[in-house]
């Protein structure tokens, strides 16, 4: 079902693994992540294709939607594909602070690909949610809800139709990943995009211009929009959400080119982008105008050096990127796992409230510890008084409302600082 990484991403891990000097750990955590993600995804996927859009970059990127009236009646889209059933329920009421008011403790838990496996862990995460009432943002890859047969009508930019560093999927698993990203939004969690064809490095994300990003996201939503033209599915009902609408942000594969991709996003309506890594934990500030919601760096191992809060991570600096390692140390890297995601998020529960964010995989590495650690921090923190574990959209909305004075005195806070509030939140 995995793939493994390949020699010279072993290589590199290995050789940035661990260190006690901050500096030096942020840029070796920035590097771990960008080496990784390539080839993640390389799953059980053998069969998939998706409509193009604009095929060679070209063509000005759609504003976003304006919302209308609601009737009560789903509105059908395009060809089937999607629809408008109203306004998402369930969602966060976005409120401003009060004076000398406690913010609430933010959790997010993304997850790249958003993809059904065979182990049904996108509906296990989505009623684990459910479960402890929180909302999660799960990135969609676009490709995977195109058949291979389709292929040619992909166009990533700087690369040949058709072409994609992870495979296309399986009719099964495009039914099974339609039928689940319904239901997701249905529960009020927040559909993003991971974008196409995942493509890192040498004409990846990090080397496209702003026309380009453009048309990766043109794409995008041509394969959503229109997944009944390209699968021939008439039995299955039309997603329950309208994309152009929904779409809020997303995450860039392997955390690359952010730059152009912020420029890009901003015609679209887009408020967020959660394609940085290394920072700190912060409270979130603005890029071009976009709330950057990056990936943080959590003290491991009791606090001897900081490393990124993703499943990648872990797996680079416990089993050196071996997807099976040594099945005795399982029960210890859960453990390490959970320790870390639990110190970042006492570190800011106790002290700053400053957001916690956590990247997830739908991956069984390690025999799955970091899906069962996963499980074990929902379990721990989205029942804490004073939590909320919400969506990035959720997030975005609840600080796009706050006054530019509170949060400026929010990003003063020092990550372990317990302030006095009422001099914080006027």
């Amino acid at each position: 079902m995995n793939q493994q990484p390949t020699d010279g991403r072993r290589r590199r891990a290995r050789s940035r693994r661990r260190s006690t000097r901050p500096e030096v750990l942020t840029l070796a955590a920035l590097l771990v992540v960008a080496s990784l993600v390539g080839g993640y995804l390389a799953l059980n996927r053998s069969d998939s294709t998706t409509p193009a859009a604009s095929a060679k970059g070209g063509g000005r990127a759609p504003t976003a939607r304006p919302t209308p009236s609601w009737d009560g009646r789903t509105k059908i889209l395009g060809d089937g594909s999607t629809s408008y059933t109203g306004p998402q329920k369930g969602e966060l009421k976005a409120e401003p602070l009060k004076p000398g008011e406690k913010p609430p403790q933010f959790v997010v838990f993304s997850w790249d690909g958003a993809l059904q496996g065979d182990d049904a862990l996108f509906s296990h995460y989505r009623e684990l949610a459910q479960q402890y009432n929180a909302h999660m943002t799960f990135f969609l890859t676009g490709i995977y809800l195109l058949p291979k047969s389709k292929s040619h009508l992909y166009h990533p930019p700087q690369h040949a139709a058709g072409a994609a560093a992870i495979d296309y999927a399986t009719d099964a698993h495009i039914r099974d990943t339609l039928q689940q990203l319904g239901k997701a939004y249905e529960d009020g969690n927040e559909i993003g995009t991971h974008f196409n064809g995942h493509f890192c490095g040498a004409k990846g994300g990090g080397d496209w211009s702003v026309e380009e990003w453009r048309s990766e996201i043109d794409q995008f939503y041509s394969f959503v929009e229109n997944w009944k033209t390209n699968t021939g599915f008439k039995d299955i009902p039309a997603l329950p959400f309208d994309f152009k609408r929904e779409i809020t942000g997303g995450r860039a594969p392997c955390l690359e080119g952010q730059k152009n991709l912020l420029k890009a996003i901003k015609d679209y309506g887009w408020r967020y982008d959660a394609s940085s890594s290394g920072d700190y934990q912060i409270w979130p500030v603005k890029k071009n105008g976009i709330w950057d919601f990056p990936l943080q760096l959590l003290p491991y191992e009791g606090g001897k050096y900081q490393g990124l809060s993703m499943d990648f991570n872990f797996l680079y600096n416990q089993s050196e990127g071996e997807v099976h390692g040594d099945p005795a140390k399982y029960p210890r890297w859960e453990q390490e796992t959970v320790a870390s995601y639990m110190a970042g998020f006492n570190r800011v529960y106790y002290g700053s409230r400053a957001p916690l964010f956590i990247g997830n995989h739908f991956e069984d590495w390690n025999g799955g510890v970091y899906m069962k650690a996963i499980d074990q921090v929902v379990k721990n923190v989205c029942t804490k008084p004073g939590v909320k574990c919400v969506s990035f959209k959720e997030l975005a909305d609840w600080m796009d409302v706050q006054k530019p004075q509170t949060l400026a005195n929010l990003r003063s806070l020092d990550p372990a600082q317990s302030p006095d509030w009422s001099t914080v939140v006027k």
